[in-house]
């Protein structure tokens, strides 16, 4: 299976068992993702490095207008979209297995943890994955050690405050907070 064969698997919404051939290449490309990640956080890199270390790690030609303070973390790498513009402070960790496209103009905030797997819920099977894809509008701020789970798209220009655990999608130009988040306010 290539990664292009795994996301397109998981866009059809088809659950992973754990075991198959879907669930090794999850294994393989996190020892990937491993290595790029060790190297963008255990050494000083310059802006267009960092860039370089992303692109390598997401699969793309990370825009040079992205900027990021390491460290970063990500168990899979390989299905993370970002945008123009946008910044993601440090200690952000991405599980992306399931997809995470971040649009123009955001900021990412420290500590932001991005979910899109579940597992199983018989316990039987518990080693089986289900994934949803997270979306992230442009114009967003995520607050410092904001949780984001799967399936959640936050709309345009909106802001989760810090600490947020957001559960359900956010409407555009609203400010959500507290666990589970809830509106706090739209943005005029």
């Amino acid at each position: 299976m290539t990664i292009q064969e795994y996301k397109e698997y998981i866009a059809s919404g088809q659950p992973v068992e754990a075991g198959s051939e879907a669930h090794l290449l999850m294994h393989w490309a996190s020892r990937e993702a491993q290595k790029v990640t060790a190297r963008l956080n255990n050494a000083y890199h310059e802006p267009e490095e960092i860039r370089l270390l992303l692109s390598e790690l997401w699969g793309f030609d990370v825009p040079e207008s992205v900027g990021m303070f390491p460290p970063f973390y990500t168990d899979f790498g390989k299905n993370t979209v970002v945008g123009e513009r946008t910044f993601l402070n440090a200690g952000c960790k991405f599980q992306d297995q399931g997809g995470i496209r971040i649009g123009n103009d955001c900021l990412i905030g420290h500590n932001a943890t991005l979910c899109t797997i579940n597992h199983a819920q018989d316990p039987d099977r518990r080693g089986d994955m289900e994934f949803r894809s997270i979306i992230i509008e442009d114009k967003v701020w995520l607050g410092a050690n904001v949780t984001i789970l799967p399936g959640v798209t936050i709309g345009e220009g909106a802001i989760v405050a810090a600490g947020a655990v957001v559960t359900k999608d956010v409407p555009p130009r609203t400010i959500v907070g507290g666990v589970p988040a809830k509106i706090i306010k739209k943005i005029m």
